[in-house]
């Protein structure tokens, strides 16, 4: 997560909303956000199989077509705000963006790291948030290894406030990791914070200067 500004952008300022056959479409200066579809497999298992990229993704990395089809299936495939992110002029997607529509409704993406470093995920970001804060999403969470403060960064453009940082064992790596957990709010209510990591990990605490 890389690039610039403050908070969710404000309809038709920066990205525009579509509704075709295919469901909803997001346009940004530089992106598209489309659905995904069967022909995106093989771009997707090209982002799933990186080695590298995979590091902060909590999954191991596809070692075939029938692991990035089940990936596709059990995390992108039926939720709402799941999307593609494809650069204009070009179909075959450069990562993922998506947001549950429940809960803490956790903000994720995932770019093949040609894409890196380039604003992109800061700006599919925006127009995903401006989305949800157009259907009535009251708040956004989303969380990073500290290992990995980029994304860090990505959240803060976005908008999102630092809250707190919690320990787990990630699963399915089985790996201790300390996230960081940020928070968007859009309704008004500034100083809601989800607690739902703090109470389910039993350490948990703010650092300073975060």
């Amino acid at each position: 997560m890389r690039a610039a500004g403050r908070g969710p952008p404000r309809r038709g300022r920066s990205f525009r909303e579509g509704r075709g056959m295919d469901g909803i479409r997001l346009e940004t200066d530089r992106l598209v956000l489309r659905r995904f579809g069967v022909q995106d497999m093989a771009a997707l298992h090209l982002l799933l199989a990186d080695e590298e990229v995979n590091t902060f993704l909590p999954c191991f990395p596809s070692k075939s077509m029938e692991d990035t089809r089940r990936f596709y299936a059990q995390r992108l495939a039926e939720g709402k705000y799941c999307f593609a992110v494809c650069l204009k002029g070009r179909e075959e997607p450069a990562g993922y963006i998506k947001a549950d529509e429940g809960g803490c409704h956790d903000f994720g993406y995932a770019l093949r790291k040609e894409f890196w470093h380039r604003g992109f995920a800061t700006e599919a970001g925006r127009a995903l948030a401006g989305l949800l804060k157009a259907d009535g999403v009251p708040y956004i969470t989303a969380t990073h290894d500290r290992n990995n403060p980029a994304s860090g960064g990505v959240m803060r453009r976005l908008g999102m406030r630092y809250c707190y940082s919690y320990e787990e064992q990630w699963q399915p790596k089985n790996t201790p990791v300390v996230f960081r957990m940020y928070q968007l709010n859009m309704d008004g209510q500034a100083g809601r914070i989800y607690r739902g990591y703090w109470e389910q990990y039993e350490r948990h605490f703010i650092e300073a200067g975060v």
